[in-house]
């Protein structure tokens, strides 16, 4: 007879307690193999955009769909138990207005299980970010290298 353990998953308050103290350890993470593997040393395992480009052998992140992304997301969430799971928002589901912000997160969660999504920009998605927020939609913001502004920037170039 074997037991088995439930893992609680971290959470975004435990996430957050880390501010100004001990870091985090985050990785990006595409599928269940690897994120079993990931799971009992990573705080955060974040399903990046960037899969279009490692997995799918896309140029750019900007072909990234939702519905990729949730596919790799559920995958994810089946690999690990512990990690507070994170996934990225791609391009053209969350610029449009905060009510569509909201409308694609909550699908990515609903659909998912993940906890949290991220999205590309600084103060100019603070209306967005504060939107999802006050909707129960927790955010992690992603300024520097900003892949999704690909076109605009004239490359990938770290900005922030």
């Amino acid at each position: 007879m074997s037991v088995q353990t439930q893992l609680a998953r971290i959470t975004v308050p435990q996430i957050r307690a880390h501010k100004g103290g001990q870091p985090i350890v985050c990785l990006t993470c595409y599928h269940a193999h690897t994120a079993k593997l990931l799971d009992q040393h990573v705080d955060i395992m974040l399903v990046g955009d960037s899969l279009g480009m490692v997995m799918h052998g896309l140029e750019t992140t900007v072909g990234v769909t939702l519905d990729m992304m949730i596919t790799h997301a559920k995958a994810v969430m089946r690999g690990s138990q512990r990690a507070l799971v994170t996934v990225d928002m791609p391009f053209g589901s969350y610029e449009e207005s905060p009510a569509v912000a909201f409308r694609n997160a909550a699908r990515v969660m609903q659909e998912t299980g993940a906890t949290a999504v991220k999205l590309e920009g600084g103060a100019h998605m603070a209306e967005t970010i504060a939107y999802l927020t006050q909707r129960g939609v927790p955010v992690m913001g992603h300024i520097g290298l900003t892949p999704q502004m690909v076109h605009v920037k004239g490359g990938f170039r770290t900005v922030g």
